[in-house]
């Protein structure tokens, strides 16, 4: 039990029991978290509501001690989250101008701290300046320009399908900000997976508070230091530190909570979010099997798969994890992997495009990653203790450096295979065809996503229909994330929710149903105000089941029938009450 002061100034208890916690794959140590939070909470607009509290506490108002002593009980994390909330109720995060100053602010901020982020990225994941801006901050860019291109047309009303008894009446979906919005980010891709949910929370014109990696030390730094220099420090401040301020800052209310990393941290947020019954997005991973079928192309296949699973040392949540294909096409699948790693690096008929392989030293180059830290490259090289090395294997524990590793015949129940690998080991497990592939996939957790080699549409579909997973790419590894148009997010243990695009702004709305009757057509209410009559059951049978598909045309028609109906209805309806009874 220990004690903590909420925003009204009262101290109260809150019980505790303790979690191993991860945050986003950081430091790992016993925390305490909160199970049973008593406290009054306020609403996005002030307004006072009562907590799950076994009684009643007395009420402080802010007026009676003034806002500079009420800031003085907060913690750094609670005071972020009030004065984030305090400015969301001004309203100034929601005309669309405001906006989209604000993400020609951020794209500024890319572009012009370019240099401070790729020194950063450079002393925490060993990155070059080209790898950062093409694995990451492009992809940025293109995202803020699309949404400011789109922005008016999302934002605006919706409408929606009428039927005969809706015809006079205006529907429409309203797009509105759900509030504060917390953004948790991970330190693999530490810009483009705290960015993105960034750009789709002040897109839908919610305030949000952001979260980097503690283990990306000099990523958070930059975050913490340049950003609030080009956007607005209290509708978006970044707060940094570990476990201990990550647990703090789930103890505020938020309206959303976009966290990416493992899924037992991923537990621990939903967790703490259910106590406010706030919406949570989880992009969490997992392990990506990689199917390839022996009649593909084996070489090109190779080239790409080698490509996704060693970009950023392994350290991607949708790189291929494992590979299974037929024991007849495995040494060919280990040969032609191995030549994409120790490829000389050659100019392409495109002018300026290099193979970004690895050559026969990949320790000393440039585009080869390091593992985070001493704890990673630990878990990962213990990984391989029994298994069959067929490429690399050479490791240095003072570089955090593990060579680009193939392990050959895989059983599933090595060690490589009970977790998300997360690093530079390729597992190849043989199968017998197709069927056998399938089933592999379907005893496990769902993936983040499902790759298929094969030039056989009928075999792509087959995968297509018979699995589950966050998505699936066919013939290709990673590039369905650079593709706004198409939502990015798991499905079970690899997580819920969606990003990128309209999915952020959707994500991060409310879309609010709007309906609007006019005080008229009185008649055609008739057949729901009592009494209930077979009669009136029969028209409303008929407007609601048997009424046919319009078009606009026919709209106008129906319009003008149910006007008449509307009349008729009325007319009986009247007739019926000055009628005397005999």
């Amino acid at each position: 039990m220990f004690k903590v002061t909420n925003v009204a100034g009262v101290v109260l208890p809150v019980e505790t029991s303790n979690h191993r916690i991860t945050q986003s794959g950081g430091f790992q140590r016993q925390c305490k978290t909160a199970l049973t939070w008593t406290s009054i909470q306020s609403n996005p607009c002030g307004v006072t509501r009562r907590g799950d509290t076994p009684k009643p506490l007395p009420r402080l108002h802010k007026a009676s001690l003034g806002l500079a002593e009420i800031e003085t009980t907060m913690s750094r994390e609670q005071l972020a989250v009030e004065r984030a909330r305090r400015a969301f109720c001004t309203g100034r995060s929601k005309p669309l101008e405001n906006r989209i100053r604000q993400l020609n602010n951020l794209r500024r901020f890319l572009v012009e701290r370019q240099a401070e982020i790729a020194e950063a990225s450079k002393k925490d994941l060993n990155r070059s300046e080209v790898g950062i801006q093409l694995f990451e901050t492009l992809g940025l860019e293109s995202e803020i320009q699309l949404v400011i291109r789109k922005l008016k047309q999302w934002a605006a009303p919706r409408p929606v399908e009428k039927n005969l008894l809706t015809l006079s009446d205006t529907l429409y979906i309203q797009p509105e900000p759900l509030g504060v919005v917390l953004v948790i980010g991970a330190w693999n891709y530490p810009w483009a997976v705290t960015m993105f949910p960034l750009i789709g929370a002040i897109a839908a014109g919610n305030a949000a508070v952001v979260k980097p990696s503690e283990v990306c030390v000099h990523t958070a730094k930059v975050m913490e230091e340049l950003l609030p220099v080009y956007l607005d420090k209290e509708l978006y401040p970044v707060v940094t530190g570990g476990v201990t301020e990550t647990q703090e800052l789930l103890r505020q209310r938020f309206d959303h909570i976009v966290y990416t990393g493992n899924s037992m941290v991923g537990r621990i947020v939903m967790e703490a979010a259910a106590k406010h019954l706030t919406p949570v997005t989880l992009e969490l991973g997992g392990k990506s099997p990689c199917y390839i079928d022996k009649h593909c192309d084996i070489p090109v296949a190779c080239r790409r798969v080698t490509w996704g699973k060693y970009t950023n040392c392994g350290q991607t949540c949708i790189a291929p994890d494992y590979v299974l294909c037929e024991p007849s096409i495995q040494e060919r699948v280990i040969e032609e992997m191995k030549k994409c790693i120790q490829v000389e690096r050659r100019s392409c008929t495109v002018q300026y495009c290099l193979l970004e392989f690895y050559t026969d030293d990949p320790k000393s180059f440039p585009d080869y990653g390091r593992i985070i830290n001493e704890r990673h490259f630990k878990r990962v090289l213990a990984m391989t203790e029994d298994s069959a090395v067929a490429v690399g294997g050479d490791s240095d524990q003072t570089d955090c450096y593990i060579a680009p590793t193939i392990l050959r015949d895989v059983k599933a129940d090595s060690k490589v295979m009970q977790e998300e690998i997360f690093g530079p080991l390729l597992p190849i497990v043989p199968v017998n065809g197709l069927g056998e592939a399938i089933s592999f996939i379907n005893q496990r957790e769902k993936p983040l996503v499902i790759y298929v080699f094969s030039t056989d549409d009928k075999l792509i579909k087959r995968v297509i229909e018979e699995t589950s997973s966050g998505a699936v790419l066919a013939n290709d590894c990673l590039v369905h994330y650079s593709v706004s148009s198409l939502p990015f997010g798991g499905v079970g243990n690899s997580g819920m929710g969606c990003y990128h695009g309209k999915f952020s702004f959707d994500q991060l709305s409310h879309l609010r149903s709007c309906m609007v009757k006019p005080l008229k057509n009185e008649g055609l209410n008739n057949m729901r105000y009592p009494p209930h009559t077979l009669k009136k059951l029969g028209w409303a049978r008929f407007f609601l089941l048997k009424a046919p598909d319009l078009g606009w045309m026919g709209r106008m028609a129906a319009l003008a029938v149910l006007v008449a109906v509307a009349g008729f209805l009325l007319h009986v309806s009247t007739a019926a009450i000055i009628t005397p009874n005999p």
